[in-house]
């Protein structure tokens, strides 16, 4: 006979409350992200934030920072990156869609937002999480000036004329290149994805009558 299998029921529960006390446990987002503006140090770690990062604390803001003192928590509205105005000549944007705010925050300046990314002026098509929330350097795209943004129309990516060789192919090249010439190839060698010549049999008769003249006829 098979022996049943004991149902230990007081340390299954046991297991469950000791997961349930070490989740509980964890520091909140809010405890996490915390900062005082004033050392520019997180209190529940002690560490200091970069100093090339103070400027941007002091002036620039957080998504939730941004959220929490809006209708709806700014649900619909647009919002922009500092560092994307700053890199990017085309439009990057989220348009928030959902708010899941931390109730437990002081000013309820933290929580999760999820909405459709729109990055160099191409709109993704699903929703999802927002990230990099707790970054000082987020701002509210203007209502007059949403609709601009959204009307921008990408330019068509120029297509792809070469690509990398692989690698044991590559190396073979970079090896032949440096034992003819002596010296390391100064550009990276590229493999056409078009041929400029068309490949007849005219064009193999006179490869062969090149490489022949070169070599010389045999005695």
């Amino acid at each position: 006979m098979v022996k049943k299998k004991r149902l230990r029921l007081i340390a299954e529960m046991a297991r469950k409350i000791r997961a349930y006390r070490e989740l509980k446990s964890r520091p909140r987002e809010s405890q996490k992200y915390a900062l005082d503006y004033e050392t520019m140090k997180r209190p529940l770690t002690g560490k200091m934030l970069p100093v090339l990062a103070w400027q941007d604390v002091r002036r620039e803001s957080r998504l939730f920072s941004l959220l929490a003192g809006m209708r709806m928590f700014g649900i619909g509205r647009l919002f922009t990156r500092k560092s994307w105005l700053e890199d990017h000549t085309e439009p990057s944007y989220w348009q928030i869609t959902k708010v899941k705010v931390d109730y437990m925050a002081e000013n309820m300046d933290h929580g999760k937002a999820w909405g459709i990314l729109t990055y160099k002026g191409k709109t993704e098509i699903e929703e999802k999480e927002v990230d990099k929330v707790m970054y000082h350097d987020w701002r509210l795209i203007p209502k007059h000036m949403e609709q601009q943004v959204k009307d921008f129309e990408p330019l068509p990516e120029p297509p792809v004329r070469y690509v990398h060789y692989p690698p044991l192919l590559r190396a073979m090249i970079l090896a032949e290149y440096k034992k003819t010439h002596g010296a390391a190839m100064a550009k990276e060698p590229l493999l056409p994805l078009k041929r400029d010549v068309l490949l007849s049999k005219d064009y193999f008769r006179k490869q062969e009558q090149e490489r022949q003249r070169s070599e010389g006829t045999a005695v």
